[in-house]
């Protein structure tokens, strides 16, 4: 078999998405045949022996591939374990007999669509910056917003030191001292969101994402999750190859 790239073999088996696999190998963590190796290096799932920490990795020469959506409710935080021993999302995919990581993430107070699987190419494919594959959420907002607000998160707005990209804003419900925002966005950037309104003066109370591109969150209760439907998954399909 063709060798190829070590963070792919990793992510391709279900252990972790291929950007943490690439920081498992950067810290040294990750051997070929007991050697160290570096980020970039290739090796061959079938006759090498990768191991991470010691423990070897088990690559499965057919593959099934798990595509799982989970409302995450406040209160987890999105990582497979957790030094702190605070709760973590896995432990809501109860009965999910595949070992599968989140796709990006959603802070511990944040809620709504989380996408999960155990395909590695799948997640590096929406999680790729030039893919810009889009994600809206609810936001609620403290104190009123006004429309000079409105045009500069719909411009873009400075976070870290860089414009974010334009983003879709509708007003879908304004009250005194209190707005509900659905904001789209089409990139990943830490927190972006609570980042954007933060800069023009407004406090999150309360942030959900409700979409990941053509897939929506519908009426899956908090804490419960589902595979992803045969139609749904072409569609994020299709979204991917045009970009």
């Amino acid at each position: 078999m063709e060798k190829v790239r070590l963070q792919k073999i990793i992510a391709d088996s279900g252990i972790c998405s291929r950007r943490k696999a690439e920081e498992l190998i950067a810290q040294g963590r990750v051997k070929i045949n007991g050697r160290p190796c570096k980020v970039g290096d290739k090796a061959d799932p079938i006759k090498d022996i990768v191991s991470i920490d010691g423990e070897r990795v088990v690559f499965e020469r057919k593959k099934t591939y798990r595509y799982i959506m989970l409302n995450k409710p406040r209160g987890y935080v999105t990582t497979m374990s957790d030094e702190l021993d605070r709760k973590c999302v896995t432990e809501l995919l109860d009965g999910v007999d595949a070992r599968v990581y989140p796709i990006g993430r959603l802070d511990k107070n944040s809620e709504g669509l989380l996408l999960f699987t155990n395909d590695g190419n799948f997640a590096n494919e929406i999680m790729h910056p030039s893919k810009h594959v889009t994600k809206t959420y609810r936001v609620t907002v403290r104190p009123d917003v006004d429309d000079e607000v409105l045009v500069k998160l719909s411009e873009g707005v400075v976070i870290d030191g860089r414009k974010t990209l334009p983003c879709t804003v509708l007003v879908l419900d304004k009250q005194p001292g209190r707005t509900v925002l659905q904001m789209t966005i089409s990139e990943g950037r830490n927190r972006q969101i609570r980042k954007m309104c933060e800069a023009v003066g407004l406090e999150v109370a309360r942030l959900k994402r409700t979409a990941v591109g053509p897939i929506k969150l519908g009426m899956l209760k908090p804490g419960t999750w589902r595979d992803l439907k045969p139609e749904e998954l072409r569609a994020l399909r299709n979204v991917i190859s045009k970009k």
